[in-house]
C-alpha cells in the first residue's frame, strides 16, 4: 500500500512540476524593468524567452517576438535549449509513468516490468527538473551581471540612463517547478524498489532427483594378465538371481548350489 501511495504521489508531484516548467517557458515575465529609481513611469518593459513586451499606462500592451536566432546571445539560446529539453523529457516521463502505475493493469504486465518503467520515468523527471533549474539559474546570472553593469554605468556620471532589469515571476515559477519535478522523480525511484518482486531479487535454481537415491560402492580393482579364460555363466533350473545383501554387495551362488 505504501508503494502505491509513494508512486501516486510521485506522479502527481511530477505532473505539477512539468506543468510549471511548461508555464514558465511560455511566460513573458522572465525579466522585468527595475522601477527603483523611477517608480512612476508611462512605459513598463518586460522580456521573455520568445518575445519582448511594452505596457503603457493606458493599459495597452504590445509584444514583439525575437525575429532572429543568430543575433541572440549564446547563453540566451542555451537557456531556451535547456527548457525545451526539460519539457520533452518531462512529457515522455509522464507517458511512461502512466503505464507504470500499479493501480492500472494493462494486459499481463508483470511487476518487474512496471518497476523498470517506474525507474525510467523517475530518472526522466530528475533530469527534466535539473534542466529547468539550470536554465533558470543561468538566466538569473545573466540578469545579475547586466544589472550591476548598468548600475556601475549610472554611477559613473553617464547621461544615458539605461533600463535595468530584475527577476521576473517566470524565474520563481521555473525554480519551484524544477524542484517539484526533482522531488517527484526521487519518489518514483524510491517506489521502484518496492515494486521489484522478492523472487527476482535472489534468483536460485534447485534440482531434485526424480528417482530414489542410489549409492555406489567402489571395490578393489584386480589387474589381470589378459590370458585368463573367460568365465561362462551357467543357467539352469536351479540358478536363481543373486540377491542384494544388507551391506549393498551382490552375493553369487557357490559351486555346491548346483549339485
Amino acid at each position: 500500500m505504501s508503494v502505491t501511495i509513494c508512486q501516486s504521489m510521485g506522479f502527481v508531484v511530477s505532473t505539477l512540476g512539468i506543468g510549471g516548467i511548461i508555464a514558465s517557458t511560455c511566460m513573458d515575465q522572465w525579466s522585468t524593468q527595475d522601477l527603483y529609481n523611477n517608480p512612476v513611469t508611462a512605459v513598463f518593459n518586460y522580456q521573455g524567452l520568445w518575445r519582448t513586451c511594452v505596457r503603457e499606462s493606458s493599459g495597452f500592451t504590445e509584444c514583439r517576438g525575437y525575429f532572429t536566432i543568430l543575433g541572440l546571445p549564446a547563453m540566451f539560446q542555451a537557456v531556451r535549449a535547456l527548457m525545451i529539453v526539460g519539457i520533452v523529457l518531462g512529457i515522455l516521463g509522464l507517458l511512461v509513468c502512466i503505464f507504470a502505475l500499479k493501480c492500472i493493469r494493462i494486459g499481463n504486465m508483470e511487476d518487474s516490468a512496471k518497476a523498470n518503467m517506474t525507474l525510467t520515468s523517475g530518472i526522466m523527471f530528475i533530469v527534466a527538473g535539473l534542466c529547468a533549474i539550470t536554465g533558470v539559474s543561468v538566466f538569473a546570472n545573466m540578469l545579475v551581471t547586466n544589472f550591476w553593469m548598468s548600475t556601475a554605468n549610472m554611477y559613473q556620471g553617464m547621461q544615458n540612463i539605461q533600463n535595468r532589469y530584475t527577476f521576473g515571476s517566470a524565474l520563481f515559477v521555473g525554480w519551484v517547478a524544477g524542484g517539484l519535478a526533482l522531488v517527484g522523480g526521487i519518489m518514483m525511484c524510491l517506489a521502484c524498489r518496492g515494486l521489484v518482486p522478492e523472487e527476482s531479487r535472489y534468483k536460485a535454481v534447485s534440482y531434485n532427483a526424480s528417482g530414489r537415491n542410489i549409492s555406489y560402492r567402489t571395490g578393489p580393482i584386480k589387474a589381470g594378465s589378459g590370458y585368463e579364460p573367460e568365465t561362462k555363466t551357467r543357467k539352469g533350473a536351479g540358478y536363481e538371481e543373486a540377491a542384494r545383501s544388507e551391506d549393498g554387495r551382490r552375493s553369487y551362488p557357490s559351486k555346491y548350489d548346483y549339485v
